[in-house]
């Protein structure tokens, strides 16, 4: 009778703590079949069909030796480097091998892969699904190791690599990564938030941003006056003692009284729908399961160019179905 009364209690304090249990509503049928068909995309030859034309028209007037590989060939190469994490001379192997089982020859060296996708473009816009209505976003940050050589080989040798920084801003509906953009790890969230905002808004075509949700990180009056500025509505959380003078943002000031007069935080949270911010957490936790925590690349331009690879990658995963 004890461990019922105390298990009651256990729940009830979670209640008052987390809120209602939360009830899963999904399709389980058609959202697995839905993660089912994201390995269909893993092998995924569509780039045969339009091979000889996408050839004809990438060397219509180039001069020099002209290219033997279309560009689609080349994004699902990458697509194979990022996901299973075959170095460059198994790719060749790989693709040798492939060439046997469809009867063509595609069978690119390793030194034309490494090439083509050091110099292929990373267009995110055109992995994003279009968008009928204005959209909630959420932005986050997280970092990306640049070596996989363990905690204790830097401390035996006293080597410090650092890391790199991915800055998101997603789409809550979809999951979709809206804008992209890669530092290292002293830039700070809210040095990145404008950039982020600027890119969205072109990469959404016409459609607006009606509401953008962020961690306290992005407590900052630029921040603010960037929302103000571009009538967006702000989810960004302010700090428990933030004033209500203006202090150069009049905007983030209106926040910070409007929060105090909903009764703090819960009040608040509840009217923006801010836990709805960790959804952008949700998609750097994938990126990196599903690709890796770390870069294989070596310069600055090819860590920033795989990380980037990496997103773009996870949104072709979400709108294969």
């Amino acid at each position: 009778m004890n461990s019922k009364k105390a298990q009651q209690k256990t729940e009830k304090a979670k209640q008052k703590r987390w809120g209602k249990k939360f009830e899963d509503k999904r399709n389980w049928k058609e959202y697995n079949e839905k993660l089912v068909r994201r390995g269909e995309l893993y092998l995924s030859l569509e780039f045969l069909e339009n091979w000889n034309n996408e050839l004809d028209k990438m060397n219509e007037g180039k001069k020099g030796a002209p290219f033997s590989y279309p560009e689609q060939f080349v994004m699902f190469m990458a697509f194979v480097y990022s996901i299973f994490h075959i170095p460059y001379r198994q790719m060749e192997g790989f693709l040798r091998k492939l060439s046997d089982l469809i009867s063509r020859d595609i069978s690119a060296d390793y030194t034309t892969l490494f090439k083509r996708i050091a110099k292929m473009n990373i267009i995110l816009p055109e992995t994003i699904s279009e968008k009928k209505e204005d959209v909630i976003i959420a932005v986050d940050s997280s970092g990306v190791k640049v070596t996989n050589r363990g905690e204790w080989m830097r401390e035996k040798w006293k080597v410090h690599r650092g890391w790199i920084k991915a800055h998101i801003a997603i789409d809550i509906k979809t999951k979709e990564t809206l804008a992209i953009e890669i530092t290292d790890e002293t830039v700070a969230d809210s040095d990145k938030f404008d950039d982020l905002i600027n890119q969205t808004e072109q990469n959404i075509e016409g459609k607006k941003i009606k509401r953008a949700l962020g961690d306290g990180g992005y407590d900052d009056k630029d921040c603010f006056n960037t929302l103000d500025k571009k009538k967006i509505e702000s989810g960004l959380k302010t700090r428990i003692n933030a004033s209500t003078k203006s202090r150069g943002s009049p905007y983030r000031a209106k926040c910070v009284r409007e929060k105090k007069e909903l009764g703090g935080y819960k009040g608040w949270r509840d009217k923006y729908n801010y836990g709805k911010r960790w959804l952008s957490e949700s998609v750097l936790s994938a990126v990196k399961r599903i690709f890796g925590e770390t870069v294989r690349a070596t310069s600055i331009i090819g860590m920033f160019r795989e990380t980037k690879m990496k997103f773009m990658c996870y949104n072709s995963l979400l709108n294969c179905a």
